[in-house]
């Protein structure tokens, strides 16, 4: 009985460790690749971004409520009519947080990458292949590449700030 257990043990501790090192492996070698958690925005507000990119530069200034009045009649000559539906104005509208650059969409062929442009480094928002495409990204301290694929169709996103602000180059080959 006591040989058995041993054996048991044995066998349990064996096993612990192989899975264990098995995560361990996996789990550093996929940090830092596509699959981490998404830190992206929805597509809709990235695309709103490039076209406003002001607005989420710099946040617009707050200004106070207007006070309420106290509800009163309408004139005898509005009475018959419906007043029209108040407008939002922009200084009641929620206040987007300030971006650190602009985000900024490119589509290709093969898919959509996403890159924060700040004023001396990039960073990839998101990369979404088409259908049909897979996709691979490379990151170093100066460039983000993100290349899509699909048999012999390759398209490079390529973005770049080792020398001056972030620029972005797209390759088909």
């Amino acid at each position: 009985m006591r040989r058995g257990l041993v054996h048991v043990l044995a066998w349990l501790l064996a096993t612990g460790a192989a899975v264990t090192l098995s995560w361990w492996g996996v789990h550093t070698v996929m940090t830092g690749t596509a699959y981490d958690p998404p830190r992206a925005l929805p597509i809709k507000a990235a695309d709103a971004a490039t076209r406003e990119p002001k607005a989420l530069a710099t946040p617009p200034e707050r200004t106070p409520p207007p006070k309420r009045r106290e509800p009163s009649t309408p004139p005898a000559s509005t009475a018959g009519r419906p007043s029209p539906a108040p407008t939002p104005s922009p200084s009641t509208a929620p206040a987007a947080p300030a971006a650190p650059g602009r985000v900024k969409s490119y589509d290709t062929d093969g898919g959509r990458a996403v890159f924060d442009l700040g004023k001396t480094s990039a960073s990839l928002v998101s990369a979404t292949p088409g259908a049909g495409w897979s996709m691979q990204v490379w990151k170093t301290e100066s460039w983000i590449r993100v290349e899509f694929s699909s048999g012999a169709d390759r398209v490079s996103v390529f973005c770049t700030w080792h020398d001056g602000p972030p620029r972005v180059e797209i390759g088909t080959y």
